[in-house]
């Protein structure tokens, strides 16, 4: 979150961006942090936290939508080099979960893949409905990181890292218009 600041404030530090990084981490990797974020060209992990080579696992998948590949790449961190943190970023605007919502919203599928995305995210949609909201997009996009960082923490294999205290798993809302990432759920104490 410290990258965080800096990357709002513009008062960046670019860490970890230079030859002898990429020389120290050549031969091997202790990233110590996990991110899960969207596809959205506007939401770079690595550049919103100001982090750097070797800092970040980063998977992103459209409207942060999860499945057994992309749980096996979150868990992979976590459980080969101890990485401590796990956070799941959704963001403002988001058009795969703005596509899922109107899919959905209207029972009209999307074409190929795409109702993939679509069916990953249709428990977020059905939580949007019931909590309704001014944006139920936004609310939809919300409950899809609260979801995931849920199903993350009561993991069969990350759970029992999370009670040891090896492991936090965060849930946190990145806002396109200030820069900010806001913690949502899972903040470690």
């Amino acid at each position: 979150m410290e990258g965080n600041k800096r990357w709002v404030s513009g008062d960046l530090q670019h860490p970890d961006r230079d030859p002898n990084r990429r020389q120290l981490v050549a031969q091997e990797q202790e990233p110590f942090g996990a991110i899960l974020s969207c596809i959205d060209s506007r939401v770079p992990p690595e550049l919103l936290f100001d982090t750097g080579l070797g800092d970040l696992y980063v998977m992103r998948t459209g409207g942060v939508a999860v499945g057994p590949v992309v749980t096996g790449s979150v868990e992979y961190g976590p459980m080969t080099s101890d990485t401590p943190l796990i956070v799941v970023l959704g963001h403002q605007r988001c058009g795969a979960v703005k596509a899922a919502y109107k899919s959905l919203r209207d029972g009209k599928p999307l074409p190929g893949n795409l109702q993939a995305i679509v069916k990953a995210l249709q428990p977020a949609y059905e939580q949007a409905v019931r909590d309704g909201g001014a944006d139920p997009v936004e609310t939809m996009a919300r409950a899809q990181v609260e979801l995931t960082a849920a199903d993350l923490r009561s993991n069969q294999d990350l759970a029992p890292l999370m009670g040891k205290g090896a492991l936090a798993v965060v849930g946190a809302y990145y806002s396109l218009d200030s820069g900010k990432a806001e913690v949502l759920v899972g903040a470690p104490s």
